[in-house]
């Protein structure tokens, strides 16, 4: 079943991608690195009524934009010797070596770098999949301790988890199969941000919307939320290689 109708709508040259959900209320959002604008309303919401809602915060979404042009901007990683790239909020130096046998990525923390061991004349797109793979077993090794801690203090069980990558959320939560979502980029953040994301979709379980109920419970099981939230919002500096 289809869950959401997607269109788009054009509003003084804005271009504004229309979600049509189950949801009460309209939530609208300004995403980087383009500044694409999203808005998700109630189901039978009348186009009308969309377009003076957009219209009315004109404003805000190009000061949005506006701040996401600003922001440092991500060089498209070419998985090559040099580069930099994140994993739990810190920056390491990534180090391909070309040898026989298996992919495979190693982390050297006392180094602070990255070595990612893949046969010669392997493909980026092959190379960017061996450390994707190396992200997601490290949150699949993180979450069930995360689950043990939080279900007795929330007081829901979850039926299924699981880690998969994400363009627009850092996590989701499947209120009916009790089932959460997080984001794989989750990976490359402080790992606070991942338990605030896990307790965020964990708390979705008692209440579905971020009303003030949600945010009520949120401030009792997470009093740090707010902060935790703000670390996660931060524009990730990865960039290309560093030297000449």
């Amino acid at each position: 079943m289809k869950h959401h109708i997607s269109s788009t709508i054009t509003v003084s040259d804005i271009s504004v991608e229309v979600v049509r959900k189950n949801i009460r209320s309209l939530r609208l959002a300004v995403y980087p690195p383009e500044g694409r604008v999203r808005l998700s309303v109630p189901r039978h919401t009348t186009d009308e009524y969309i377009r003076l809602m957009v219209a009315s915060r004109l404003p805000w979404i190009k000061k949005k934009q506006a701040h996401i042009e600003q922001l440092p901007r991500q060089t498209e990683l070419e998985y090559v010797s040099g580069e930099c790239h994140c994993y739990q909020g810190k920056h390491y130096l990534l180090n391909v070596v070309e040898r026989c046998g298996k992919h495979e990525l190693v982390v050297d923390d006392h180094k602070v770098e990255m070595i990612l061991y893949v046969r010669p004349n392997t493909i980026k797109e092959k190379r960017a999949l061996v450390v994707e793979r190396w992200y997601r077993q490290q949150l699949e090794k993180a979450i069930p301790a995360l689950i043990e801690k939080w279900q007795p203090i929330i007081k829901k069980q979850l039926a299924d988890w699981g880690v998969k990558k994400m363009k627009t959320k850092w996590g989701s939560c499947n209120i009916t199969d009790k089932r959460i979502w997080l984001g794989l980029e989750l990976a490359k953040k402080p790992v606070i941000c991942l338990e605030y994301v896990f307790v965020h979709e964990m708390v979705h379980l008692h209440e579905r919307y971020h009303n003030a109920n949600f945010r009520r419970l949120m401030d009792k099981y997470l009093p740090d939320w707010r902060l935790m939230d703000d670390i996660l919002r931060r524009p990730q500096l990865e960039h290309g290689p560093s030297g000449a």
